[in-house]
């Protein structure tokens, strides 16, 4: 029989994702079969697997902690935000359609179904299931369509661990009252709470501790210290935690923060090497070594939002700084994009201009396939790679067609000079070739030579971490395990 783990948490980015992930390779480590699941995912982070389905980059993550290939079954339910009050719906990998908040909850009964035939498929396979919950677990006006924490936890009737946030205050109050709000048959099953993001010393808060088990009769396992671990981040809220190196002598990567910035996770290989900067739509671009324009969920809203606040003004001003545009950003680059009524309008508007480009939306139809190019491009950066191959995968609406040179095989394209370039290759910057490539570009024309920097495995760091911070003989007593008997 397969055993089930519940990770709930008190609010978003309390922290669940990240035990969650720790906790499949604790296990993994130990000889086990695990995997993780959540049933409902609402993040414009997207992963693409082997087979072309498309579910959030958390639990592909995990899936790689668990040493697994990521799998739909893994988040059966992905919602992407769009920005005016709807969602693109994705059931199994693929988009379904776009839906506001009230037509999703009416064929909720119809998404229980699709949540069981995933659990009961993954529980043919594993021995055991870290489960994550989404959002807040209290939200006392949604347990009767709460699909990812309520109506999981009363399927599996599986002990959960509450996670809760102290970085932003209130940790005591907000597990208290998350465990109070809890309908009582799902309270009972609560066996554990876990404070995360502590900084600084964990004896002074041992009293409140103590305080909170008397209050709720639940042990606290444990206070899991702020980690900053080489770990894919799970959405947009994670870049308010990013901290900007303040080393003077590294070249300066500015990232465009759209509205609706989607795979940020692109350009985190990019965060040890460099100072990068996620620019808002009303900031001063600065003088940066080089721009990137990331993925958008919606690149005609965006572009308007670039627009309205003279982003393309400033972008445009700048002179020989090397721009690069991923997915969305590739588009936005462009001479024109046409919308059929796909994305926002019918009609065309004006891009950028950089790249001799056209983009049309005129099907609701999503190419999500994992690809293996030839990098074809010249010029300062692509032309020390010319031959070479990178891996990457395609999540986007629309085609482009372009009059430049290709920038990898059939994908892409590269000005005469080389110094704009435009792709649709997410995770281009996880290919060593392609992100020394860049990046010594940018150290040479500071003058400056690269240093290579060895890299920990984020997940053994992380997993070491909660193993010594946080009461492993109770977790695995949930799991039924006996810690004496496994490696």
């Amino acid at each position: 029989m397969t055993k089930y783990l519940i990770i709930l948490g008190t609010t978003s980015h309390s922290g669940k994702s990240i035990l969650v992930t720790a906790l499949c390779r604790i296990l993994k480590n130990r000889g086990l079969r695990v995997a993780p699941f959540k049933s409902q995912n609402m993040s414009l982070n997207s992963w693409v697997t082997s087979s072309g389905g498309e579910m959030g980059i958390a639990q592909a993550v995990q899936a790689w902690a668990a040493g697994l290939e990521p799998s739909v079954l893994m988040n059966p339910i992905l919602l992407k935000p769009k920005g005016d009050r709807t969602s693109q719906v994705i059931i199994m990998g693929r988009p379904v359609a776009d839906k506001s908040a009230a037509e999703y909850y009416k064929d909720i009964e119809s998404l229980k179904g699709i949540v069981d035939s995933a659990i009961e498929e993954l529980s043919r396979d594993y021995d055991y299931i870290i489960v994550e919950g989404a959002g807040g677990a209290a939200e006392i006006n949604l347990f009767d369509r709460d699909i990812a924490n309520i109506y999981v936890a009363s399927r599996l009737r599986a002990p959960i661990i509450l996670v809760g946030d102290i970085e932003r205050g209130g940790v005591f109050a907000s597990l208290y009252g998350t465990v109070k709000l809890l309908p009582p048959e799902i309270r009972d099953l609560v066996k554990g709470l876990v404070i995360n993001k502590f900084r600084g010393d964990p004896t002074i808060l041992q009293p409140g501790i103590k305080m909170l088990e008397d209050m709720t009769g639940i042990p606290v396992l444990g206070i899991l210290p702020y980690l900053d671990v080489e770990i894919p981040s799970e959405d947009s809220v994670s870049l308010s935690d990013k901290r900007l190196s303040q080393k003077e002598d590294v070249p300066e990567i500015a990232i465009i923060r759209l509205p609706r910035i989607s795979n940020f996770t692109d350009f985190e290989p990019l965060e040890r090497h460099a100072r990068v900067r996620y620019v808002d739509l009303r900031d001063d671009l600065g003088s940066p070594d080089a721009v990137i324009i990331p993925g958008t969920k919606n690149t005609v809203s965006d572009l308007a939002e670039m627009r309205r606040h003279g982003m393309d003004r400033r972008i445009l001003a700048l002179r020989n700084v090397p721009i690069i545009g991923i997915c969305g950003g590739y588009q936005i680059l462009g001479r024109e994009i046409i919308d059929c009524g796909i994305e926002d309008i019918c009609g065309s508007v004006p891009g950028l201009g950089l790249i001799d480009a056209v983009t049309r939306f005129d099907a609701y139809e999503k190419r999500t396939v994992q690809v293996i190019k030839e990098v074809t491009g010249d010029g300062p950066i692509l032309g020390r790679i010319k031959g070479e191959r990178v891996r990457g995968y395609e999540i986007h609406m629309g085609i482009t067609e372009s009059r430049e040179v290709s920038a990898f095989g059939d994908d892409g394209a590269v000005t005469r000079d080389g110094m704009v370039i435009g792709t649709y290759l997410h995770g281009l910057f996880e290919n060593e070739n392609f992100r020394n490539a860049f990046l010594d570009y940018l150290y040479e024309r500071r003058g400056l030579r690269r240093q290579e920097i060895s890299s920990e495995d984020g997940f053994d760091v992380l997993a070491e971490s909660v193993e010594r911070h946080l009461d492993m003989k109770r977790i695995l007593d949930m799991l039924e395990l006996d810690a004496s008997t496994i490696k």
